[in-house]
């Protein structure tokens, strides 16, 4: 019988190489490129995500849009908006697990079965990675118990640190 957990799967990789039907950005508010993830995804996509995303006009603080993927391995990108992190008195643990939420809304809402995402926020935006990882964790198992649709998460991690910290929130103790 497949459970939640055998939908779930942590690696160490580029998001941009990941061969699902959909990557997520964490993206800025513009949606018009940035640094980190952000900015991999839009210079290996190439020019036709741009180009979307201004067709778009921004996004929320924890919603998501969709667009192609361009020249990417995904035949889509799910844009989303994670939270500054502002000391976590700012709602910024509610912003974060909507992102993940609104991301895999996006995706079951356009029949994608097979997502990769990155760890929201966690990079320029400040989060503390320890502290983000159960919010990811546990707001994609919770949609996955209710959501057969979506068949595969993948959450592709830089470094093995994160992976660690990834794997320790997925499997505690």
């Amino acid at each position: 019988m497949e459970t939640e957990q055998s939908r779930l799967d942590l690696i160490r990789g580029d998001i941009t190489e990941a061969a699902v039907d959909a990557i997520v950005n964490a993206a800025n508010s513009t949606l018009l490129g940035g640094g980190g993830v952000d900015g991999a995804i839009h210079r290996a996509g190439g020019p036709q995500i741009l180009a979307e995303c201004r067709k778009i006009g921004g996004c929320e603080i924890g919603d998501a849009v969709l667009t192609g993927g361009g020249n990417l391995p995904a035949r889509y990108v799910i844009h989303t908006v994670g939270p500054i992190y502002r000391g976590g008195q700012n709602h910024e643990a509610d912003l974060l697990a909507s992102a993940y939420r609104r991301s895999l809304e996006v995706a079951s809402d356009n029949r994608v079965a097979t997502v990769a995402f990155p760890s929201i926020s966690t990079g320029a935006y400040g989060y503390p990675i320890d502290q983000a990882a159960p919010i990811a964790i546990g707001t994609v198992r919770q949609y996955l118990s209710q959501h057969p649709e979506i068949v595969f998460v993948r959450f592709v991690l830089f470094s093995e640190a994160d992976l660690a910290i990834y794997r320790n929130a997925a499997n505690p103790v």
